[in-house]
């Protein structure tokens, strides 16, 4: 009696090229074929580079680095300011190009997003050949390119679009993951981060194939709760679906100042500016929450969070802003300098009431 072929999801993974850059490179002859920097001007402080040119990149220049370490790397970078209201509509355009082939599309940033396409729309089949026309149609209609990695699972997908960027389609079989986790190193394995990734090295775990040493048992002992998932992803199972609704869990809006803080009108009046952005967003999706949260960054890169909670929603700018005020007094605000300000609005079901300090960890999300 024959056995039945195992059933699989076809899942792609798509990620946009240096997508910020590449926009600016798009609609600004100048930047073209040049090492430019999407993100924070170098002068004074300095900012973050968000997005770097693949021209940068070739000199080291990648996201999250200082400004002013990416001039030292590349002195011929150009910094560009981002503009992202121009990159929200460019994503929406590259939606809309997903959406003709399938209607379960996860959207994880502005640039990249999981579909399924176990059925397509269209009815191809092969969703080899999905990845390449929708790659074909961002190029055509958008001028820019984008990744694809193609699997049965979201994990995998996402691991393959990276391999053989830009402009790469990577696909991963069933039969080929288990030796394809094997030789991949532990930092690139989803939800690692340099901390954990250290760690694991210090042990002498280099790869997946050291970690398939482990049993699960053991994974949990060295690596708590999320050893669980590490046991079951280096074997390439990864049962979590492409979820086209994603629940918004919370809204906000930070900002991190030229110059560190250290007056208390100057931080009032900074989160009277961050209480209005977050209230206008609020507003744009309808939207109120009942657990104010503040995020403080100070000059040594130390974070805390303060959140208070509200028997009814709130959304006003006036009442964040009164909320953060008070939250920030309760810190200790004598001889500090602050970095960075944020606040976030949450809770936006059931009430939970609760006030909580939380320091800023390796914390490890893994969905």
């Amino acid at each position: 009696m024959s056995t039945a072929a195992p059933s699989y999801r076809k899942i792609i993974h798509i990620d946009m090229d240096a997508f910020y850059a590449s926009v600016e490179q798009r609609d600004n002859l100048e930047y073209r074929n040049k090492p430019i920097a999407v993100g924070g001007m170098p002068q004074g402080r300095g900012g973050v580079v968000a997005t770097a040119s693949y021209e940068a990149r070739k000199f080291g220049v990648k996201s999250a680095m200082p400004s002013k370490k990416a001039i030292q790397l590349c002195p011929d970078v150009i910094f560009v300011r981002p503009r992202f209201n121009v990159y929200k509509e460019v994503s929406r355009q590259i939606r809309e190009i997903f959406s003709r082939y399938t209607d379960l599309i996860e959207p994880l940033s502005l640039d990249e997003a999981y579909l399924d396409v176990t059925e397509d729309k269209l009815g191809i089949g092969s969703a080899i050949e999905v990845a390449t026309q929708i790659k074909q149609s961002i190029f055509e209609e958008l001028q820019l390119t984008a990744s694809a990695g193609v699997s049965i699972n979201k994990f995998v997908a996402k691991i393959a679009s990276d391999i053989n960027k830009p402009n790469g389609l990577k696909f991963i079989g069933p039969s080929s993951i288990e030796a394809f986790m094997e030789q991949l190193p532990v930092e690139k394995f989803f939800g690692v981060g340099k901390v954990t990734a250290q760690k694991m090295k210090n042990m002498g775990l280099h790869t997946g194939a050291d970690l398939k040493k482990l049993t699960e048992a053991e994974m949990t002992k060295r690596f708590g709760k999320p050893g669980k998932f590490y046991y079951q992803i280096v074997r390439g199972i990864d049962d979590r679906p492409v979820q086209p609704h994603r629940e918004t869990k919370s809204m906000g809006a930070e900002d991190t100042f030229a110059y560190d803080l250290t007056a208390l009108d100057e931080m009032e009046t900074e989160l009277d500016k961050i209480a209005q952005t977050v209230a206008d967003r609020l507003e744009k999706y309808g939207l109120k929450g009942r657990t104010v949260t503040l995020k403080v960054k100070y000059s040594s890169f130390k974070q805390i969070t303060r959140n208070q909670s509200f028997v009814q929603p709130v959304g006003d700018a006036g009442i964040l802003a009164q909320t953060a005020k008070q939250l920030l007094a309760a810190t200790d605000i004598n001889d500090v300098k602050i970095r960075l300000l944020g606040i976030s609005v949450s809770n936006f079901g059931p009430l939970v009431t609760k006030t909580k300090v939380e320091e800023s960890t390796d914390q490890l999300k893994l969905f």
